[in-house]
């Protein structure tokens, strides 16, 4: 088809030109918080924390302000299996990929909707058979009846943004978009904060079954040599029930380790995106760990660009700021342009004669009168909004700064916690040893021996919690100052 040359008049360009180049944008403007003002996280300065040598995660810790964070931080503790296990877990687990198709949707969206930008154009042909009443004039100018329409012809609609209604919407769109960027890496932050803090529970609870199976070696000795003692008429046999007793009990808090044990390696399994009939190769121990030895503080100005839950809702109180330009441009006025381009003829070789060719132009405005308050509504449940969403941006700041104290401050007691635990599992080991030899030469009774042996189960098992809070604490810190995801090889370092 050929298409006809259309001509407008100056006047008619000048003013669709006009109309699209003087458009303006309603609603506020959007503009990016001031970080806060504070200087620190804590009332006091940060110490050093000290070392607590002889106890798993023992070493001393430095905190360095302004340090960067490394992408895969993880690797600070030195473990090749935690390594391969995150690395598994990225790119396994079904809540990365399903975050990863929601960022997809909300980047299309944008796209599909910069598309009302710029003016739309169709296509048609159609073909029509006709037979006219021989009572009315002839519709064609053959003056026959039964005629064949062959109209091919093409359609232009333009909406100009004069109030900014699309760009607007586009604005709030992009909002989300990146809401879903800072979900995205939010997703990954916490999944591998999950599976450090997963492995760490592993190794303590393999090191509570290992000293529980030590106490259970203990009481077994003792129950022996109380029943040999028994025989030759040393001691007596309330004694030796009693050690009984004594050695049942510790046999019963091993199945809730082991139960809980396994437990966590479904855990482990799950979120490696595996079934928990996959076992995997990995296994934890505190001795396939190390204690990062130099952690970051980062500055509390770069706090809120670094946080993906901080990033996420900005780009929500953003969002819903430019909500509002559009709720404002829906109550303007609406301008709209079109035009529409062919030909007719009667048989489909004469289409391309000149006198076949047709074409119109139109302009419309329209303009809301009436709608019982509804625009109105909207207008203010926006700005509403736009307030709402404010305040739980500076919800969500506050709440990371508390994080990030809560986590220094944990770490500074899990150092004085851990040589407390380590200097009393070591003075109820020396005692239990102690009642045990006072037990052969008949210096001490078995409640004594009871006593040591319950003390020193307990130290046990709370010097492993300790060394346990000391890595699981070290992972919170990464986690709450952003986990360094502006440092991965795959994503953009645009903070």
């Amino acid at each position: 088809m050929i298409a006809p040359r259309i001509s407008l008049s100056h006047r008619s360009s000048t003013l669709i030109l006009l109309i699209a180049l003087t458009g303006c944008a309603v609603g506020p403007n959007y503009k990016k918080p001031t970080p806060p003002s504070t200087a620190g996280y804590t009332a006091h300065p940060l110490k050093n924390t000290e070392g607590v040598p002889g106890a798993a995660g023992g070493g001393a810790q430095r905190f360095v302000a302004g340090l960067d964070i490394p992408g895969q931080w993880w690797a600070l503790f030195h473990s090749h299996a935690l390594n391969s296990l995150i690395e598994q877990a990225l790119q396994s687990n079904p809540d990365i990929k399903s975050a990863q198709e929601a960022l997809i949707v909300a980047k299309e969206n944008v796209y599909a909707q910069q598309g009302a930008f710029w003016p739309s154009v169709s296509g048609g042909f159609s073909a029509l058979r006709q037979k006219t009443s021989s009572q009315l004039s002839p519709v064609t100018s053959t003056s026959t009846l039964f005629f064949n329409l062959f109209t091919p012809q093409v359609t232009v609609s333009y909406v100009p943004d004069v109030f900014g209604l699309n760009l607007r919407t586009v604005e709030s769109l992009k909002g989300q978009a990146e809401q879903q960027r800072f979900a995205l890496e939010a997703t990954y932050l916490t999944l591998s904060s999950n599976v450090v803090n997963a492995a760490v529970q592993e190794a303590a609870l393999r090191a509570q079954i290992a000293a529980t199976e030590r106490l259970i070696d203990v009481n077994r000795k003792m129950l022996d040599v109380l029943k040999d003692e028994l025989k030759t008429g040393y001691t007596n046999t309330p004694s030796v029930l009693a050690q009984e007793a004594q050695l049942a009990t510790v046999v019963a808090t091993l199945p809730p380790l082991q139960k809980q044990l396994e437990q966590e390696r479904d855990l482990v399994v799950r979120l490696a995106g595996a079934f928990p009939s996959e076992d995997l190769t990995q296994r934890f121990q505190f001795s396939s760990l190390d204690l990062p030895r130099e952690l970051p503080v980062s500055l509390p100005s770069s706090l809120i660009e670094q946080r993906p839950d901080v990033r996420q809702a900005e780009e929500s109180w953003h969002s819903a700021c430019a909500q509002v330009g559009v709720s404002v441009a829906n109550r303007l006025p609406t301008f709209m342009l079109s035009g529409n381009a062919g030909r007719t003829a009667v048989e489909i070789g004469q289409l391309s004669n000149p006198g076949s060719a047709f074409w119109t132009l139109s302009s419309a405005v329209s303009q809301p009168i009436f709608d019982g308050g509804t625009l109105l509504h909207r207008e203010r449940a926006a700005r509403a909004t736009y307030r709402q969403t404010g305040e739980q941006y500076r919800s969500t700041v506050l709440t990371a700064f508390q994080n990030v104290a809560d986590t220094l401050h944990a770490l500074d007691q899990d150092a004085k916690g851990l040589k407390a635990a380590l200097d009393s599992d070591r003075a109820a080991k020396e005692s239990l040893d102690m009642t045990n030899e006072q037990i052969k030469v008949g210096y001490a009774n078995v409640l004594a021996l009871l006593s040591a042996e319950q003390i020193y189960q307990q130290a046990e098992i709370a010097l492993v919690q300790a060394e346990a809070n000391r890595f699981s604490d070290t992972a919170a810190l990464f986690q709450a100052l952003g986990g360094g995801w502006w440092n991965r090889q795959d994503v953009a370092s645009n903070r």
